[in-house]
């Protein structure tokens, strides 16, 4: 199979496009349309984004050789099902999208798995996991999420949500469990949010950056309080599971240029085995690209699931 189509779903926007075998994203294809609040609410809205962009490559020249494709979504998900629970889109909870992309393409070859593992897929493939057996991907965004590789396989687990790292408890659970999440405290609105409470004045994750790069405590505290969090949390997944490199990526660890320099040196100071304070932080280097690389890898590349 030389293209085939890939599918991103998230809790803000769907975006498909057709992909060479070689990774590469084929000009012209790749569209994108909301899903966000729309989507949130009613599961008509977010059959119809789904449907638009999946109609945009199939009207590409490059169809007629396209046999298969893969979907990342946002999770929960139930490989054995093919259906997904966005935590983020609750009218879409148990929705059924393999069969769904399978109606609207006509295609018969159809792979689901959980958007942080297409990334990890992604960059273990093409990235900055490249020939390492052992590592954890992760995104930093509006929320936290990742995918594991584990002895030189990606890792889905029993029903395909193994690598939700943004689930995991690194904090003293007051009002919620949520808050005490690496999620609830290291995302980008979470971290923000915080911020405001401590009596900064800005407004997003753009507005941190600037104060943090100009040195605004408020502002350094409250990156140093995420990549804390991040790196309690890979300090979790590095004991238990031997990792070697941790994988960065998403838009709001662009928020300080040392962002993984902080996330390691947590990493450091937290680990009680040598092993897991040795684990090796580096940037992610597919960027927007790896979550419709890694769903097209699900068909490309196979072999590493």
């Amino acid at each position: 199979m030389n293209v085939t189509m890939a599918l991103d779903l998230g809790g803000t926007k769907v975006e498909a496009a057709l992909v060479r075998a070689d990774g590469t994203v084929v000009e012209g294809t790749r569209s994108r349309a909301a899903t966000g609040a729309a989507a949130a609410a009613d599961r008509a809205a977010g059959e119809r984004a789904i449907a638009q962009v999946v109609r945009h490559c199939a009207a590409a020249p490059e169809w007629a050789s396209v046999s298969g494709a893969g979907i990342g979504s946002a999770g929960p998900v139930d490989l054995g099902a093919g259906t997904i629970g966005p935590i983020n889109l609750p009218a879409m909870q148990g929705f059924g999208i393999t069969g769904f992309v399978r109606e609207v393409s006509g295609l018969e070859e159809v792979s689901l798995r959980l958007d942080g593992t297409c990334i990890a897929l992604a960059e273990s493939w093409l990235g900055a996991a490249r020939g390492v057996r052992n590592a954890l991907v992760m995104v930093v965004s509006t929320g936290v999420g990742g995918g594991l590789v584990s002895d030189g396989r990606i890792v889905s687990g029993g029903g395909g949500n193994a690598g939700h790292l943004g689930q995991v408890v690194v904090d003293r659970i007051a009002s919620s469990a949520h808050d005490a999440t690496v999620e609830g405290i290291a995302s980008g609105p979470s971290t923000v949010r915080w911020a405001q409470g401590e009596g900064w004045d800005g407004a997003s994750g753009e507005d941190l950056a600037r104060d943090y790069a100009a040195g605004v405590e408020v502002a350094v505290a409250a990156v140093r309080r995420s990549a804390r969090a991040v790196g309690l949390g890979l300090v979790n997944a590095a004991t238990l599971l031997d990792l070697e490199v941790a994988v960065i990526g998403g838009g709001f660890s662009f928020v300080a240029d040392d962002y993984p320099d902080l996330v390691a040196a947590a990493v450091r100071e937290h680990a009680v085995n040598a092993y897991a304070a040795d684990l090796k932080v580096v940037r992610a280097e597919l960027g927007g690209d790896a979550p419709l690389i890694g769903a097209a890898a699900l068909v490309h590349r196979a072999d590493l699931l």
